[in-house]
């Protein structure tokens, strides 16, 4: 295969992922460096907390954007380049059965999905946690007594400490003797998957198990251990914050918002040690004084913007960023990679030229309101669509179909007929005052001309208008 440009080779399987996730409006969890552009300040004030979290500390993040800017796929970004610094990741999307805190173990069962979803370099699509026990095991494996005593020291003195590394020593000595079914349990107990306390007396021996309360406290213990079993430490990523923004009982969503601040707290105050979070959230789900994360004061007050950012000078340290759109040239090195995947993919001759994708880029910011509210997953899904229908119909020159769609209705030749805006009279001047009768029975001839103060003549709503510029003012 022949290439416009000079570009990495895409593995099959990796393209397939790419191109699927992405017309379908999610992140693909693999192949992220062959189609990452642009989010360079935003991505380096990551890599720094990264250093801050393998040197002992801890961080706390707020990734803020609306639907489709990129806080998913930056957040995937930064799992991929933490996975390959020898960090440990476990990510979760909260939804209405996996919160922070409830009272129907909603928090529990963001434990596990986090659990779950553990991953590292040499399992990066999770089920991480027997490596990094198996791993702790083997490092563990010619210590002592003694030696092992001083390794789970720290740990003891953690909240609940005593409880998890109890485990850990069952877990050890499992493996040692081969008892696959006590391996099996202390797993199933650190999944936090014991849901009473008298089936984790009966299989283990003990009366504590993991619960909505205290889930977060071996949060902290998971970081400190992963150091131990050879890990520079743990990044926990939680997206679709606007779940907790949804709740719809006060009382519960404070409670949330309670352990974002603890979470928050314990970070920043260095009460946790070798631990990353980072949260995703829609500017609503995090501004919104009724119901948002600024509805909590005691958040609002620790995360409000300073009085010296601006929009061109940013605080890329402060706990919430915010992500900007891409520019034009990134979205257009964007969709170059694109193509070049998908004729590897297809085994074609990429078919558009730099022209072809300046034009498509400019249809999508023709439209109305597009430098505000087109975000690139709509450009990306509708360049994969273009780039199918290009390559299902062979034949078609792909300009023709550019120009039919970024034609104007003018060129087209339909001029639509404006709907009229709810109005008063006022709005056709004080001399033009139309008669009930005429409008109501589509006697729009009788609609009479507006004139403007300064004498020019405008058109009246539901007025057809006599030529172009009449009609391009009443549409201004």
């Amino acid at each position: 295969m022949t290439a416009t440009a000079p570009a990495p080779r895409v593995p099959k399987r990796v393209a397939a992922v790419i191109l699927n996730s992405l017309k379908g409006g999610v992140v693909p969890r693999i192949g992220l460096p062959y189609i990452t552009v642009g989010r360079e300040v935003e991505i380096r004030a990551l890599l720094t907390d990264l250093d801050l979290i393998a040197d002992g500390g801890a961080s706390f993040r707020f990734l803020v954007g609306r639907y489709g800017a990129g806080k998913s796929f930056l957040l995937q970004t930064i799992r991929t380049h933490a996975m390959g610094e020898n960090f440990v990741v476990a990510d979760a999307d909260l939804s209405p059965e996996r919160r922070l805190q409830g009272g129907q173990g909603q928090g529990l069962a963001t434990y596990r999905e986090l659990i779950r979803n553990l991953s590292t370099k040499t399992r990066p699509e999770g089920g991480g946690l027997t490596l990094v026990l198996d791993r702790w095991v083997a490092a563990m494996d010619e210590a002592d007594e003694g030696a092992l005593a001083a390794e789970l020291a720290p740990l003891e003195e953690l909240v609940h400490g005593f409880d998890f590394t109890r485990m850990l020593r069952r877990y050890r000595t499992a493996c040692r003797e081969g008892d696959d079914e006590t391996r099996s349990c202390v797993i199933k107990w650190l999944r936090g998957e014991y849901r009473t306390k008298t089936e984790a007396r009966s299989e283990l021996g003990t009366t504590t198990i993991i619960t909505d309360d205290d889930w977060y406290d071996y949060v902290k213990l998971f970081a400190q251990f992963l150091v131990g079993a050879g890990y520079k430490g743990l990044l926990v990523l939680i997206d679709e914050l606007v779940n907790l923004f949804k709740i719809p009982n006060t009382v519960t969503r404070q409670y949330n918002y309670e352990k974002i601040l603890t979470m928050y707290n314990d970070t920043l105050q260095g009460k946790a040690h070798h631990l990353g979070i980072i949260m995703g959230g829609t500017p609503q789900s995090i501004e919104d004084r009724r119901r948002g994360v600024f509805s909590y004061e005691a958040l609002r007050s620790r995360l409000t913007q300073g009085r010296f950012a601006r929009e061109d000078m940013r605080d890329m340290l402060a706990p919430i960023i915010t992500l900007h759109p891409l520019t034009y040239e990134e979205l257009l090195v964007l969709i170059e990679k694109l193509q070049q995947i998908h004729s590897g993919y297809f085994a074609y001759e990429p078919r558009l030229t730099e022209a072809d994708l300046v034009s498509f880029l400019k249809i999508e910011f023709g439209r109305v309101g597009a430098d505000t509210h087109l975000t690139p997953r709509e450009v990306i899904r509708d360049f994969i669509e273009l780039l199918d229908i290009a390559y299902q119909n062979p034949a078609l020159p792909t300009g023709e179909l550019l120009s039919e769609v970024g034609a104007s209705p003018a060129s087209a030749g339909t001029a639509p007929q404006p709907e009229p805006p709810v109005c008063g009279n006022a709005a056709f001047g004080p001399s033009a005052t139309p008669k009930s009768g005429d409008l109501a029975h589509g006697n729009q001839s009788a609609a009479p001309r507006a004139s403007a103060a300064d004498g020019t003549a405008r058109v009246a709503p539901g007025a057809v208008p006599h030529d172009a510029a009449e009609f391009a003012e009443f549409t201004i």
